[in-house]
């Protein structure tokens, strides 16, 4: 399987069944409208397969592996203190919108 095939809903609409065929085979699309994703078109499995969902993921450059060994010693220091009047979530969305 290579890459995630795109295609816009116009493309779905008028080659469902061809679309469908690929699907049949293994392959996943990805539908976009107006370049934005919307749907994704995947072939249905009886069983789950987390571990191909992550390889497809990964194919496709929607994620990367981690590599090396989680740092349990930095995980298991306290977190920084926060001010009374802030919550983590407005923190963590502040620095998301800053760039920090």
């Amino acid at each position: 399987m290579g890459q995630m095939r795109t295609a816009t809903v116009t493309e779905v609409k008028n080659g469902l069944s061809a679309l469908l065929d690929r699907v049949r085979a293994g392959e996943s699309v990805l539908v976009t409208d107006r370049g934005l994703p919307i749907a994704r078109i995947e072939p249905v499995t009886s069983h789950p397969d987390a571990a191909g969902r992550l390889k497809r993921l990964e194919r496709a450059g929607i994620m990367r592996p981690g590599g090396g060994v989680a740092p349990l010693e930095l995980l298991r220091r306290p977190g920084p203190a926060l001010p009374r009047e802030a919550s983590a979530s407005e923190l963590v969305i502040e620095e998301r919108r800053s760039g920090r």
